[in-house]
């Protein structure tokens, strides 16, 4: 792709995020983003269809960019276990709180919270074993639960400026999941 075509991307995708720590998403035009973008209307038409469009784009690259940043490396996948990616996972968040603020706050768009919760959901199912205290449950109600309740602590820490550190909610959080045995715990590996 043209450095050119990134550029004004970049820019647009940038502009979009800005002013939506300024008012709602409804509320933005695409002349605001054109402007505070510095580029034509004509330019966001070239490279998306509408203001949705570019708000997927934010979306999608920054959930691409969280999971990126929490798989591990050909030299870590040996002492990689679960309590360590969710660690990753909510530095990440911690380390780029600004845009999940952003994207989680911002009235009108619920796109941002339903694709975190469907990855998390995805991620369990990968990853969910049906035995012991959980066995005769119904995997998926147990699985909307847990990621429902994950989601919303991770929403709730963002929303209300991380009064915790990552290392203490994911020590808290992996022993909710250990204890009722929705991850192993770091004896069973």
């Amino acid at each position: 792709m043209d450095r050119r075509i990134k550029k004004s991307q970049k820019a647009i995708e940038s502009a979009l995020i800005e002013l939506m720590r300024e008012k709602d998403f409804e509320e933005i035009t695409i002349n605001s983003i054109a402007e505070k973008a510095d580029v034509s209307r004509g330019t966001i038409y070239l490279n998306y269809d509408d203001k949705y469009c570019i708000l997927e784009k934010c979306i999608d690259k920054e959930l691409e960019k969280l999971v990126k940043s929490c798989v591990p490396n050909e030299n870590e996948k040996s002492n990689f276990n679960a309590q360590t990616l969710l660690l990753r996972t909510l530095e990440y968040i911690e380390a780029n709180s600004n845009i999940f603020i952003t994207l989680l706050e911002n009235n009108g768009v619920q796109t941002f919270r339903d694709k975190l919760l469907s990855m998390v959901r995805d991620r369990m199912l990968f990853q969910l074993k049906m035995t012991g205290i959980n066995k005769d449950m119904n995997s998926e109600i147990f699985i909307q639960f847990w990621s429902v309740a994950i989601i919303g602590l991770i929403e709730w820490w963002v929303k209300n400026s991380l009064p915790y550190s990552s290392e203490e909610i994911t020590k808290h959080l992996f022993n909710l999941l250990s204890r009722n045995e929705v991850i192993p715990s770091l004896n069973e590996k």
